[in-house]
């Protein structure tokens, strides 16, 4: 067995002809680049268990070796994956089953029929790899980079494999996203932790595809740092696989869900005070800024306009052939895995971080929900807009965290902030501002809101 680390990234093939030729990589070719035609049939039963188990099981032709591999569950976060693989050298290409036996084979398998394994489509494409190793401090780090095109073949269906992947061979993990990070400097890469078996999954049956990920358990004794970089680890990797599946079904909704994802990111990053100072973060709220103006104002159009969204679609398409996307979601990435929001800060910063969320959260909310003033919108529901971040802020941790709380009618206060956000959002006109007033008494209105008010 071996431990895969590393990271796929999404190109096109006139990006993949121009870092054959990257002066990065040529610096730090240690190999030159070796061009291999690799033929993949990948395997599972009728009802695809070993998908649902999260497994990969697969037989490459490698010239002309033949090469069984079993990928089991792994991790994968913002697009760097890390999981077991067990590969095994066979004569004939044929699947040998009593090799899925012992620590390989998932326990959740274990009562399957292996008799019931069968093709259920291929990955063909030609690869060019080349050794790219450099110094990094003390430590020497030794990455495969590998430029693959080719298809993914479900019967008479198809997809075209165009990517860049980056697989550590030696050293630590966060070298591989500082490769990605130069590398995508000037070039769109797409970070994209959509497997090649994946790809055939969603080809076969596109419901297969999850698009949503594990949301992080948070609990009373979390710690405002952990509670902060487990939600901003989720929503990033959310916002890249939302990204993926509009890039390939251009489904309206998925647009919609990557704009609210990048804006709670947002709201999570404004909202820790001294415990990630302004400086520390100001890099990461000006990029999902320009993001969000682009394309928050797009999808709030396209909410009363047809035409809007159908050309939504083709506008994201050169979005993602921009290099801003990768750009952001790989320095963000680099930026949560060095936890930079936490240097620099003074005790009062690091008191704050290591605070527990019993006690960080409530005077949080309490503080935000005075600073907010609904009475006054009552009177004003025409400038409630001011006010939108402030209320986003409130809305992240109670969507992800208001469990850890011991307060009443948390999940209808999260509803009705819901209500508010958005009405804040709409263009004014007497309906939406009677609108604004009465949903703004519906919040004042409320027992939690005014416990709240009273911590």
């Amino acid at each position: 067995m071996q431990k895969e680390t590393e990271i796929k990234l999404r190109v096109s093939r006139e990006t993949l002809s121009a870092l054959r030729e990257h002066p990065l990589l040529k610096k730090r070719n240690k190999s030159g680049w070796e061009k291999l035609e690799l033929f993949n049939q990948y395997f599972d039963t009728p009802d695809r268990e070993l998908a649902q188990a999260k497994v990969a099981l697969r037989l490459r032709k490698d010239g002309d070796a033949i090469i069984q591999t079993l990928k089991t569950r792994g991790q994968s976060v913002a697009g760097l994956s890390e999981r077991n693989e067990y590969n095994w050298n066979l004569p004939k290409a044929k699947l040998d089953l009593k090799k899925l036996e012992g620590e390989c084979w998932p326990a959740q398998l274990a009562d399957l029929d292996k008799k019931t394994i069968k093709p259920l489509f291929t990955t063909d494409f030609v690869r060019e790899k080349a050794e790219i190793a450099w110094g990094r401090g003390k430590s020497k780090v030794v990455i495969e980079a590998a430029l693959d095109l080719g298809h993914v073949i479900v019967g008479k269906q198809k997809e075209e494999i165009c990517e860049l992947e980056l697989e550590l061979r030696e050293g630590e993990p966060a070298a591989l996203l500082e490769l990605a990070s130069e590398l995508a400097e000037k070039l769109p890469l797409m970070p994209c932790d959509i497997s090649k078996a994946e790809r055939g999954y969603r080809l076969f049956d596109a419901s297969t595809y999850t698009i949503k990920l594990p949301v992080p358990a948070l609990h009373a004794e979390t710690s405002v740092d952990d509670a902060y970089s487990a939600l901003a680890w989720y929503l990033l990797g959310s916002s890249q696989r939302l990204a993926e599946q509009y890039r390939f079904n251009g489904h309206w909704s998925l647009l919609q869900d990557w704009v609210e994802v990048l804006a709670e990111l947002r709201a999570l990053t404004a909202s820790l005070g001294q415990a990630a100072p302004r400086a520390s973060t100001h890099d990461l709220r000006a990029a999902l800024d320009a993001l969000l103006e682009d394309w928050r104002t797009l999808v709030q159009a396209g909410k009363e306009d047809g035409d809007v969204r159908a050309a939504a679609h083709e506008q994201f398409i050169e979005e993602l052939d921009d290099p801003r996307w990768g750009q952001f979601s790989l320095t963000t990435s680099r930026w949560l895995m060095e936890r930079r929001w936490t240097l620099e800060r003074n005790n009062r910063g690091n008191r704050l971080g290591n605070a527990m969320l019993s006690s960080w959260l409530p005077r949080f909310l309490s503080d935000e929900a005075t600073a907010l003033n609904l009475a006054r919108y009552q009177q004003q529901p025409e400038d409630l807009a001011e006010q939108l971040q402030r209320i986003e802020r409130i809305q992240v941790w109670l969507h992800f965290a208001r469990q850890t709380l011991e307060l009443p009618d948390l999940d209808r206060l999260y509803g009705e902030l819901n209500k508010l956000a958005e009405l804040a959002q709409l263009d004014i006109t007497d309906p939406i501002l009677e609108a604004r007033v009465q949903q703004t008494v519906t919040v004042l209105q409320s027992r939690v809101w005014k416990a709240l008010l009273k911590i």
